[in-house]
């Protein structure tokens, strides 16, 4: 076979860009539908076949083997440039193929032809447009029949999906069976997330399964596996803080207005997002912890017990009578209205310092109706008034200097004369309002309070009625 193909004459540069941009335009759409060939190979080789060299008689003839392969090729739309011919059995192929798939498949149809021993495919690919834009064109056309053949039962599968997932989400929105089932309401919402996933996701096997593309099924589960899991490695923080939240909804390990030390950082619990807990520090500071850090932190609640210790110490003189003094503290914290009668006071002797003997005293208060701090500074100062009218001396430290170089130093003043001078009376003054353990602050509380109520939604994962750990 002949044929002869016209050449182009030279074309303006911009005509040539033009010209290349649609090709690599059609090149694009070609492969979006599934029509791009093989990548090009080179041709320069022979192809040796697998079939057996037969010799004398048995041989076919050269003839045989050219007139097998030209009627083959007319048969076959696509070759109707190439020139084929053949000498001792091998073939040397010429002309213009349309594309890289139609080399190939060239190759493979003279390979099958009996007596072919080795092909020489030289031919090349056609650079004419319209010879390459036809067959995409047909392609197009051949996948616009089948779409429009096909489109009632795509619209059936598609009615499909569309009903199992309207169904989906009127069982998830519509229904309060979550909310019976969850243990408070974020994680009534995940529930409700993971089941409008499921039905979808039974919607979208339903409609494959209705269009006859099950082999479709395991492709689109194992794309969505696979975007899962680079997804995951993309946002772990994010996971890991989600996951964290829903683990802390369900435990339950604060509650709002608790005031918590969370590694090292102290305020009052705002709220509890699905990405961060929020605290109010006591200096009215926003304080934003990830999910995972509280999760496997360690976490001090101040305010799950209403009731807490205080505790400070008091020097008095090391030659004093400790047990009256032990006793003077203990009966002036009794006394005190904040102090509980049960747990009851606690004192001791802790240790004996360089000038003084230390005493630690203790009490219980409940944070219900006091403010903590507040408390322990009256108990303090009660303390200190009452060993102070009873003759006991708080003494200062004492430091002896000695001075070597001085021929005559001054003596120093002997330990036990600061506790010979006479005991100074106290002097007690009225406590002011601000200092009233019964006026507890509420700016923490109050600041907590504005944050839940925010612009932003008021997220707060913490629930009231689930039971805490």
């Amino acid at each position: 076979m002949t044929c002869s193909t016209a050449r182009a004459g030279r074309w303006p540069g911009a005509r040539r860009a033009l010209l290349a941009g649609l090709h690599l335009l059609i090149l694009l759409a070609a492969l979006c539908l599934g029509g791009a060939g093989a990548q090009a190979q080179t041709t320069a080789d022979p192809v040796q076949t697998d079939g057996r060299i037969e010799v004398g008689d048995a041989a076919v003839r050269d003839s045989e083997i050219l007139n097998r392969i030209e009627k083959l090729l007319a048969e076959i739309e696509g070759y109707g440039a190439v020139t084929v011919s053949v000498s001792e059995g091998v073939v040397r192929i010429t002309g213009e193929v349309i594309d890289n798939a139609a080399q190939d498949r060239l190759t493979q149809i003279i390979n099958r032809v009996a007596g072919v021993v080795a092909i020489e495919n030289e031919t090349e690919i056609s650079g004419t447009l319209e010879e390459r834009l036809a067959p995409a064109m047909e392609r197009i056309a051949a996948r616009t029949r089948n779409l429009l053949a096909n489109g009632p039962i795509f619209l059936v599968a598609l009615a499909a999906f569309a009903a199992v997932a309207a169904g989906g989400w009127l069982l998830t929105t519509r229904i309060g069976i979550w909310t019976w089932l969850a243990p408070n309401a974020f994680i009534a919402d995940v529930y409700r997330a993971v089941a409008r996933i499921l039905f979808m996701l039974t919607g979208l096997v339903l409609a494959l399964d209705i269009m006859n593309a099950t082999a479709l099924i395991g492709a689109v589960l194992g794309a969505a596996g696979v975007v899962g899991l680079a997804l995951g490695f993309a946002v772990r923080d994010t996971v890991e803080n989600f996951i964290a939240s829903i683990l802390l909804s369900l435990r339950q390990p604060f509650r709002p207005n608790d005031f918590v030390d969370i590694q090292g950082d102290q305020g009052t619990v705002a709220r509890l997002t699905s990405r961060a807990t929020i605290l109010i520090s006591p200096e009215g500071n926003h304080i934003r912890i990830p999910n995972a850090t509280v999760f496997k932190g360690r976490i001090v609640n101040f305010t799950r017990d209403p009731r807490r210790r205080f505790g400070f110490d008091l020097g008095v003189d090391a030659d004093a009578d400790l047990a009256a003094a032990l006793s003077t503290a203990v009966a002036a914290l009794d006394a005190q209205p904040f102090v509980l009668d049960d747990p009851e006071v606690g004192a001791w002797i802790s240790e004996v310092g360089d000038s003084n003997v230390i005493l630690t005293f203790t009490g219980w208060v409940d944070q219900t109706r006091v403010d903590f701090a507040k408390a322990r500074g009256e108990a303090i100062r009660a303390a200190k008034m009452a060993l102070e009218a009873a003759g006991f001396g708080l003494p200062e430290p004492i430091y002896r200097v000695r001075l070597d170089s001085a021929a005559e130093a001054a003596p120093a003043p002997a330990k036990d004369t600061a506790a010979k001078q006479a005991p100074r009376e106290a002097v007690s003054a009225d406590l002011p309002e601000a200092a009233d353990p019964e006026r507890t602050e509420l700016a923490a509380a109050g600041a907590a309070r504005r944050e839940r109520e925010g612009l932003d939604g008021g997220e707060n994962l913490l629930d009231a009625q689930q039971q805490a750990e």
